[in-house]
């Protein structure tokens, strides 16, 4: 058995905060202070903690944070106005679409409606497709910290073989295009997979991001191998567990996320650094047209 490294996020996730905390003082200073929106529509109490969370985070980077809480029963068109609203607001820099979103609201489709410019978390199609081309865009966040991690590790990515567990829009489909752009060598698996465990063994690295509890263990890991686990599962008890059962890899892996303390931090770090990016790349074109 090898001793299996912890794989945190949070050191990195601080760093992120500091550099947006000293952009973000630096724009306000120069009259564009950086101003974030969450667009939400839902009574999920899970869902309304990670908004306040968000904001939290936000105000402490001295990053505004405006939440537009339109209810559990908006109809799409309500969504779809807000966003091209605040896709309009000049002094708007970023962003988000929370979900989950009442029936009948389809959230790839509504995202379509965020200024790709201010597609802070890459919720869009335009955005997903121009990450695809390798053309400028916002990628989805949870997916560019799966390589934040990696890299704040110094684990090595080209020529690597890796598999990605997952194949959402949000989480799976990016992660693959950000790794094959680091000229990994990827495949993705999903739930129609025949054989799960044959085709994530071959891997030196393995991404879960199935949103199914305990899906990976060490029978699906060669020797050595690292693991990242995106999972962020309920548990009876109020906390989360991962897609990833930590016992059973432990010894085997090489090294290990942890849930939470893993890729969590650094995707919320990561959506305010967006925004600060976003809010700087509007005050040079303001600049530019003065």
């Amino acid at each position: 058995m090898t001793e299996t490294a912890t794989l945190s996020g949070r050191e990195h996730a601080t760093r992120l905060r500091a550099d947006t905390t000293v952009e973000a003082a630096r724009l306000t200073a120069t009259g564009t202070p950086p101003r974030l929106a969450v667009v939400t529509a839902t009574a999920d109490e899970s869902s309304a903690w990670y908004v306040r969370s968000i904001a939290k985070a936000a105000g402490k980077c001295g990053i505004h944070c405006d939440i537009a809480d339109l209810g559990p029963d908006a109809a799409p068109a309500a969504i779809r106005d807000r966003l091209t609203e605040l896709s309009a607001d000049p002094a708007v820099h970023g962003i988000i679409l929370q979900t989950p979103l009442p029936p009948g609201a389809n959230a790839q489709e509504l995202a379509g409606a965020i200024a790709v410019a201010k597609d802070v978390d890459g919720a869009g199609p335009l955005s997903l497709g121009r990450l695809t081309a390798g053309l400028p865009a916002f990628a989805p966040a949870t997916a560019e910290a799966v390589v934040a991690v990696l890299d704040a590790h110094d684990i090595p990515l080209a020529g690597r073989r890796v598999a990605v567990v997952g194949r959402s829009t949000v989480v799976g489909k990016p992660t693959a295009q950000l790794l094959l752009a680091r000229d990994a060598t990827v495949t993705v698996a999903h739930s129609r997979t025949t054989d799960l465990a044959a085709l994530t063994a071959s891997a030196d690295i393995v991404v879960a991001a199935a949103g199914r509890p305990g899906l990976i263990t060490a029978a699906h890991l060669r020797p050595g191998a690292v693991v990242v686990d995106v999972g962020t599962n309920p548990t009876p008890d109020g906390g989360l567990t991962g897609d990833v059962d930590a016992a059973s890899v432990t010894g085997k892996a090489a090294a290990l996320t942890p849930v939470p303390g893993g890729v969590g931090p650094v995707t919320t770090a990561l959506l305010l650094h967006h925004t600060v990016r976003a809010a700087a790349t509007a005050h040079s074109a303001a600049d530019s047209a003065a």
